[in-house]
C-alpha cells in the first residue's frame, strides 16, 4: 500500500491558476493521498489589510494573539475550504481539517528555553509518538476520502496553535510508516523546480541533495528563509522511515525526474 503525503505552499496558494493546476496534478496521483497546505503569504496580506504587523524570524512566523486569530481564520477557514471545494470539482472527495478536528494533530506550546532562545509566540511543536492521530487518518483513507490539513493544531487544553505546515507533513508521513505494508512518499511542492543552487536562477535546481550538502549550502547562505525549515523537515522524514522525499513543482508529482530528490 502506497500513501502520498503532499504539502503545497508558496505562490501555489496565492495564484488561483497555479493552485488549480497543482490540485489537478495532485488528483492524478495513484493510490491513497493526503494534502497539507500552508498559506503564509495570504495571511500576511490579510494581516496588512487589518493593520496588524507581521514578523518573521528564520523563515518562521512570530504568532502573537492577533496574528493567531488571523492565521486560524485564513488557514482553517478561507484557504482550507477553497482547496476542498476545488478538489470536489475534480471529483476528488476531500475532507478539510485542522489539528483540533478529530484530535487529528495535537501539539504542545513551544516555550522559550536556553536551547530554544527565539520566542515565536503561539506556535505548536509536535511529538513523534503522540501528535498525529494516525488511526483516524488511516480510517479516512479507507473511506476513499482525501484528508486536507491546514497548519493549525491544538494543545489538548482548548488552545489553537500555529504550526509549520512542512513539520506537520513530515510528522504525518513518519507516523504512517508504522503500519505494516505501507510505503510512504513525501512531496514538498511550491513554485520552484526544486532546491536552487542559485536563488536568482530558477533553472539551477539540484537533482539530488544529501544532508552533508544541505549543511554546506546552509552555512554559506545559498539557501535561506523558508527553505531551511523545509529541508530540515524533509531530512527528518527521510531519516525516520519515509521511503522517498522530493521537493519541486507539483506538475511533476508523477515524474521521477524534474525535481530535487533527497538522499541520506
Amino acid at each position: 500500500m502506497k500513501i502520498h503525503v503532499v504539502k503545497i505552499g508558496g505562490n501555489l496558494i496565492n495564484d488561483q491558476e497555479l493552485l488549480s493546476s497543482s490540485l489537478k496534478a495532485f488528483c492524478q496521483l495513484k493510490g491513497n493521498k493526503i494534502l497539507i497546505h500552508g498559506g503564509g503569504k495570504k495571511a500576511n496580506l490579510i494581516s496588512d489589510q487589518m493593520g496588524i504587523s507581521t514578523k518573521l524570524i528564520q523563515g518562521r512566523r512570530v504568532t502573537d494573539k492577533n496574528i493567531l486569530d488571523v492565521v486560524v481564520m485564513t488557514y482553517a477557514g478561507l484557504i482550507n475550504k477553497k482547496i476542498v471545494a476545488k478538489l470536489q470539482s475534480y471529483d476528488c472527495n476531500a475532507l478539510g481539517l485542522c489539528g483540533a478536528d478529530g484530535n487529528c494533530v495535537k501539539s504542545y506550546f513551544r516555550k522559550k528555553t536556553k536551547t530554544n532562545i527565539i520566542d515565536y509566540g503561539y506556535v505548536g511543536d509536535l511529538n513523534r509518538k503522540s501528535s498525529v492521530n494516525t488511526s483516524l487518518i488511516k480510517w479516512i483513507l479507507k473511506k476513499n476520502i482525501v484528508p486536507v490539513l491546514c497548519p493549525i493544531t491544538h494543545d489538548g487544553k482548548g488552545y489553537l496553535l500555529n504550526t509549520n505546515a512542512d513539520t506537520i507533513a513530515a510528522y504525518i508521513a513518519i507516523s504512517l510508516t508504522n503500519f505494516v505494508g505501507v510505503k510512504v512518499e513525501l512531496h514538498f511542492c511550491f513554485e520552484k523546480k526544486g532546491v536552487l543552487r542559485n536563488i536568482h536562477d530558477s533553472e539551477s535546481y539540484l537533482q539530488k541533495i544529501d544532508f552533508r550538502l544541505f549543511q554546506k549550502i546552509k552555512k554559506n547562505n545559498s539557501i535561506k528563509n523558508g527553505m531551511i525549515p523545509k529541508l530540515e523537515n524533509a531530512f527528518f522524514a527521510l531519516k525516520n522511515g519515509v521511503s522517498k522525499v522530493s521537493i519541486g513543482l507539483p506538475y511533476y508529482l508523477n515524474d521521477v525526474n524534474n525535481k530535487t530528490i533527497l538522499c541520506l
